[in-house]
């Protein structure tokens, strides 16, 4: 059975054997060093304390994995979220990527949250189509925005948006981030 459900501290161990061989060998995450399993549950405490963070569960296996954060710091900036969404190499290309983002989305936009935005390190044609296929628009390039693997990479900002007309409501916490 594949689900998306919330993350658990029980899931760090996984996220970070998916997340590891992108940091190492792929210019997507500019993290130079694979974090820890340990690392990777702080992250997960620290995220879920007011942002969903889900997982794609497949038949009790974590699949992949999507979170929010903060857009940036200042209060204005508070209706606004960045994402990320990785997959374990075997179920890229599935369409299991809109499935699980469709259901960060869902979370971000229920909870009051007014825009999404993502940083995708370029060329990265499957994330590109991923975010297409969420809803997503490119919104402008930073050229030469990280330098890894020996080389300048650019990083395209996408947005979309999670309401024709926002409320400033303040956006509620999601504490938990379950539903």
């Amino acid at each position: 059975m594949t689900r998306v459900r919330p993350v658990t501290l029980d899931d760090a161990g996984a996220i970070a054997g998916i997340y590891s061989p992108i940091v190492q060998h792929t210019a997507i995450s500019f993290e130079l060093e694979p974090p820890s399993a340990d690392v990777i549950g702080h992250r997960i405490g620290t995220v879920t304390s007011g942002y969903p963070w889900l997982v794609l569960d497949i038949d009790g296996e974590v699949g992949g994995y999507a979170y929010a954060g903060p857009f940036k710091d200042r209060a204005a900036y508070r209706w606004s979220v960045e994402t990320a969404i990785y997959l374990d190499v075997e179920v890229r290309g599935l369409g299991l990527g809109k499935f699980l983002y469709t259901a960060l989305i869902d979370e971000l936009r229920e909870a009051g949250f007014a825009n999404v935005f993502a940083g995708v390190t370029k060329p990265n044609p499957g994330s590109e189509a991923l975010h297409v296929s969420a809803g997503f628009r490119p919104i402008g390039v930073f050229p030469r925005a990280g330098f890894k693997l020996g080389e300048w990479h650019d990083v395209g900002w996408w947005h979309r948006p999670l309401h024709d007309n926002p409320s400033p409501t303040e956006p509620r916490a999601l504490l938990g981030c379950s539903r």
